[in-house]
């Protein structure tokens, strides 16, 4: 699948019974700005940078998010919120990027097991809010975004991308049973990202 092919409709999310994944939008800014500050230690290891700022303001994530509800109907790449039932409450977000984004680009990519990187059609991300990482609500979305993205989005065998620094969602895709494919050495990150795929791509 290509992300700018116009006539391939973009899935709307999933609901189950504990959460709702549906695409993020700049009225999302408070319940998502509360989960972003109290995940702002995790987030920095995750994302390799110094965002969120301790000074980080609801105006600047209402920005971001502003950004990334266009991205997504521009087909640039995918932007959701995981929100409890209700939808009152932030617990995380999942962003699909296509892998031949600027980010990629100029990184270095080795393939650990003769994969080639081309084979694969999108680079998934995702974080849950800290006072849900020790109720294993991470191993859940987890679970669930394997089965809706090979689905539902007709990927070839979709990554899902963390750093090394990340070491508690290492560990948990690497529990999940995800083979390692990839490193990814960003210039501008310290530690290697890593890339874990579902299925070996089709030759």
């Amino acid at each position: 699948m290509q992300f700018n092919k116009r006539e391939i409709p973009i899935p709307r999310g999933f609901r189950t019974d504990e959460f709702l994944l549906r695409p993020i939008r700049a009225t999302d800014a408070e319940l998502d700005y509360d989960a972003v500050m109290e995940s702002r230690e995790f987030l920095r290891a995750w994302e390799q940078s110094d965002w969120p700022e301790d000074d980080f303001t609801l105006d600047a994530n209402r920005e971001d998010l502003l950004k990334l509800e266009r991205r997504h109907a521009d087909r640039e790449s995918f932007a959701f919120t995981v929100v409890n039932p209700e939808e009152t409450r932030c617990l995380g977000c999942v962003y699909i990027f296509p892998v031949d984004a600027t980010m990629f680009a100029r990184a270095q990519i080795s393939s650990l097991d003769g994969a080639l990187w081309q084979d694969f059609s999108a680079a998934v991300y995702f974080w849950i809010r800290k006072s849900e990482l020790a109720d294993a609500l991470d191993r859940r979305l987890l679970a669930a975004l394997i089965p809706w993205l090979n689905r539902d989005w007709h990927f070839g065998n979709p990554l899902f991308v963390t750093n090394e620094q990340f070491g508690q969602q290492v560990a948990m895709v690497e529990n999940a049973g995800l083979p390692l494919r990839f490193r990814i050495d960003d210039p501008k990150a310290t530690g290697s990202f890593l890339g874990y795929g579902t299925n070996r791509p089709n030759p």
